[in-house]
């Protein structure tokens, strides 16, 4: 799990690659992140909703409030392994959702345990766009790991309602949470199972759109990431001391 194949041949023929203009952040590579799913609302076209991360061949993590109103799953789709959503080539799979299991403890109110996981209507099938993502369970030091990203197809500007077509990506910092829930920054609003990332000055940021997918991080010690948060919520998009909040999945690995 975890593992970036087509990045990994990229790196190592030392290619070198363009990045087009998630706020504040850049367009990924074919393959860059296999395991970001797009959650897609199909009526009078299609509409990314929320972003998610394939974590089995039948199963995706992503955050409870995407489906506070979008309950009818007939008009929901899964798009796995593309980067443009226009164009998503022929190593993309489309499934549909059995079920919905949002944790118990969910609160639409506060956003408290957002986290939920999609069963698949059929298993995908992995090749070398499509990799299952990492969850890191207890052992790990999470609040260690110093290379991490975030990546969505949501909004790239506070306030122009219209999601990225090509999937950004953008390298953040794990925020402490003692700082991050201090009275200048989310002011008492994080929970203990919440993770911040971002910079103290903003600029970078996820926003609208960008709910679900994952927040992840290299490991310290191998060439492969974990997802360590799914992405919750955030006040704007890219203000100073207003990092994105995630829901942390090591909190929740029992669950999961």
């Amino acid at each position: 799990c975890g593992l970036r194949p087509v990045m990994y041949e990229y790196e190592h023929m030392n290619y070198v690659f363009g990045k087009t203009r998630i706020v504040g952040g850049t367009g990924a590579q074919e393959g860059a992140w296999p395991w970001l799913v797009s959650i897609q609302k199909w009526i009078r076209g299609r509409w990314h909703l929320c972003g998610g991360s394939l974590i089995d061949a039948e199963w995706v993590l992503t955050a409870a409030h995407c489906f506070d109103v979008n309950k009818d799953l007939s008009r929901l789709y899964l798009v796995i392994g593309a980067t443009q959503l226009s164009k998503p080539g022929p190593w993309a799979q489309l499934r549909r959702i059995k079920q919905v299991r949002v944790h118990e403890s969910y609160s639409r109110r506060n956003l408290v345990n957002d986290i939920a996981l999609l069963e698949l209507d059929k298993p995908v099938r992995c090749n070398r766009y499509i990799q299952v993502a990492c969850v890191p369970d207890l052992t790990q030091r999470v609040s260690e790991m110093e290379t991490c990203y975030i990546a969505g197809w949501g909004l790239s500007t506070e306030g122009v309602y219209k999601s990225s077509d090509v999937l950004q990506e953008a390298k953040v910092r794990l925020i402490n949470i003692k700082l991050c829930n201090s009275s200048q920054w989310h002011a008492g609003l994080i929970h203990n199972h919440n993770l911040c990332a971002g910079y103290p000055e903003g600029k970078v940021s996820t926003c609208q759109g960008d709910s679900g997918g994952p927040l992840m991080c290299k490991d310290n010690f191998a060439d492969f990431y974990w997802v360590v948060g799914v992405n919750s919520w955030g006040k704007g998009c890219g203000r100073a001391r207003r990092p994105g909040v995630s829901t942390s999945t090591q909190h929740f690995y029992d669950w999961i």
